[in-house]
């Protein structure tokens, strides 16, 4: 009874996952178990008509592969180190996490340090611990190590113009990129907005999300549209403008490596990605100050 209740337990940090979203942990996994070792050699024709017709409708998401040979109905699209799926028109995307019910693992962390160990920062904790046990000394994965290695990011090359200012004026300023339609985006927009820090928001599309980002930008209000494109309000102030600044979003990213919301920049440059919650924030803002 115990191992049963462990087990539920499992899967509702799974579910929980599921109804937070995640921009930095966009991941179903094979419903086979190994994706990454059962990956076909060469697109198949679905495959290869999938990934037109995400052109089409994601054409600022850099989309690596498309596999439609994981889960019957279903296509895994990796974009940069991001897994998400989508329906076989392309018309429904899913964000969230497989469950084995009859090996009974979360599969989807399994996956998740297949792709890039770093996106479990965002995860459920108790699926982390658990991929990591499993994962780690079959694959030779030394994930506490990976972590801890610092990353320092410039910003010089961003123009002013590319960023959405709210929070306290006179607070410590902290840049991040997110996407509005990023789960995870949203729960630090409300952190941050708890430790009364000033932020810097540069949207990147991650997500397919470019339109409401430009809602945003344009918006007459811009801390009332942050606020209201989280909630998934409509923007109603929004107007025309030029939106050529978040283009320079974009680009830093991909030249930066950015394939994943939120990452988290302090004036210093010290970089972290994926969601923290506001004990950890509270002390690695206590860096060197804006």
């Amino acid at each position: 009874m115990k191992l049963e209740q462990l087990h539920l337990r499992q899967m509702g940090w799974a579910l929980a996952a599921v109804t937070l979203g995640s921009g930095a942990s966009l991941v179903w996994a094979q419903a086979g178990g190994g994706a990454g070792e059962g990956a076909p050699a060469r697109p198949s024709p679905q495959d290869t008509s999938v990934a037109a017709l995400l052109k089409e409708r994601l054409p600022r998401t850099q989309v690596s592969r498309v596999n439609c040979q994981v889960v019957d109905g279903v296509c895994e699209v990796t974009a940069g180190s991001q897994l998400f799926y989508v329906d076989k028109t392309a018309r429904y995307l899913m964000i969230g996490r497989v469950y084995d019910m009859q090996t009974r693992q979360d599969l989807t962390a399994v996956r998740l340090l297949e792709v890039n160990p770093d996106l479990l920062v965002g995860g459920a904790a108790g699926s982390r611990r658990e991929a990591e046990a499993v994962e780690s000394p079959r694959r030779g994965v030394n994930t506490a190590a990976a972590q801890a290695a610092p990353r320092t990011m410039s910003l010089a090359a961003l123009p002013e113009a590319g960023g959405i200012v709210w929070g306290n004026p006179s607070g410590q300023t902290v840049t991040v990129f997110s996407d509005f339609r990023c789960g995870y985006c949203r729960a630090l927009s409300g952190v941050l907005e708890s430790l009364n820090v000033r932020v810097i928001e540069r949207p990147i599309s991650v997500l397919g999300s470019r339109d409401l980002a430009n809602q945003v930008f344009c918006a007459r209000d811009r801390r009332r549209a942050v606020k209201a494109a989280y909630a998934g309000e409509p923007i109603a102030d929004t107007r025309a403008c030029d939106t050529s600044p978040l283009d320079a979003n974009e680009r830093f990213a991909r030249e930066n490596g950015i394939a994943g919301t939120p990452v988290i920049v302090r004036s210093d440059g010290a970089v972290i990605e994926g969601f923290r919650p506001k004990e950890f924030l509270v002390t690695w803002l206590k860096g060197p100050r804006s």
